[in-house]
Order: C-alpha cells, then structure tokens, then sequence
C-alpha cells in the first residue's frame, strides 16, 4: 500500500459566536494514501476539500470541534463523498447552534481507532475550547491534528461560552504534551510547531491564564 501523507488547505470566512462574528483563516488538512483518505475539518468552502481529496475515497470527516468555522461543509462534504461525519457528542450542543443534524453523524469517544488505509489514528477527547474537542494522533506520521486545543504559543482560546481553560490545560498536559516530543502539532489555524517546542512553556500558560 502507499505510504500516508498529508495534504493542506486554508480557507477563509467567518466565525461566530455569542452574537459576535470575526473573519479567520481554518487550516483543513486531509490525511491518505493514492486510494483512501480522512478530512479533518470542513470549513467555510468545499472546493479546496474536493481538490485535495482527488477522487479518492473518503473513509470519514473527522471534526475536531463543533464551532461553525470548522463545519460549516461537513454535511455537504459527507454527502458528497457518503461518508460519515465523526464527532464527540458533547459538542453536539454547539453543532445544533449553526447546523441541522444530519443522519450522517457518528459519535465517537476518547481512545477509539480510526484506520487510515493500513495505518492506525488514535482519537484523543481534548476538551476546553469546546466541552467535546478533539485531537487525531498518528504515531505513524508523528502527527497530532489538536484543531483549537493547542497552537503555535499556547492553548486556543477559553473566553467563549462551553469553555474552559482549566479543562483545555488539563487536555494539553495529559493527553497532547505526553506524546513523543518530535510530534507535529497541525491546529486548525495558523502554523505547525512540535510537542518538544510547546512543553516547556507550559507553566508560562497557567500563569498568564490563557
């Protein structure tokens, strides 16, 4: 089989919540070999989707949060390719806020597998930014997709409603910063950095409180 690489794409449109709305920039990455692939993420335009995926068959949509800037195109791109969408269900609050909830939902939980052509994903609940986060870890890529659990610099943001940052600290420290240090961490906006280059700022976070 070939070996697994990971496509990326930026898209652009809005995010809102509690009755205010901002412009931002959602990375969307696409996990596969040549024949099969997995969608982290269906943001504000579908097309950049279609074009990396290349007519290979999707294996699912997993959303690494509910907030509408991360699957605004998750429906629509899981009945385009008829695959189903992956999601914790302590994020389907925040799904019914924008979406309507399509039978093509499938709630997963912390720990389950997700096969990506002959290669293992582990899903990590990674709650804070939202109460039902997720994170993707790929031992084989040394990957970890955290959406908005953990960036370049420090935790995503915990002043919003269904948040916490208490709770993402502990997501960071117990379930992304324990991974092997050469890890690339791939958010769901702005730029990749490594578990080694974020750990030690740690501390610096709980005391800045954000």
């Amino acid at each position: 089989m070939s070996p697994l690489r990971i496509d990326h794409a930026t898209t652009t449109g809005d995010f809102s919540l509690d009755g205010q709305s901002w412009t931002v920039v959602n990375n969307v990455w696409v996990i596969g070999s040549d024949t099969d692939c997995l969608i982290i993420d269906a943001p504000h335009n579908l097309a950049p989707i279609v074009e990396m995926v290349a007519g290979r068959s999707v294996i699912g949509i997993f959303c690494t949060h509910a907030h509408n800037d991360h699957i605004n195109q998750a429906t629509e791109a899981a009945n385009l390719f008829s695959c189903d969408i992956l999601l914790h269900r302590d994020d389907l609050v925040l799904w019914d806020q924008t979406q309507t909830r399509p039978p093509s939902i499938r709630l997963v939980e912390n720990g389950e597998t997700i096969t990506i052509n002959d290669a293992d994903a582990t899903i990590l609940h990674t709650p804070g930014h939202t109460p039902g986060g997720l994170s993707l870890y790929v031992p084989s890529l040394e990957a970890v997709f955290t959406g908005d659990t953990l960036f370049r610099g420090g935790p995503g943001a915990t002043g919003r409603s269904f948040s916490d940052f208490p709770t993402i600290i502990a997501s960071i420290s117990s379930r992304l910063l324990v991974l092997e240090p050469e890890t690339t961490v791939y958010p769901g906006h702005g730029e990749t950095t490594t578990v080694a280059e974020e750990k030690p700022d740690l501390e610096l976070w709980i005391a800045r409180g954000f």
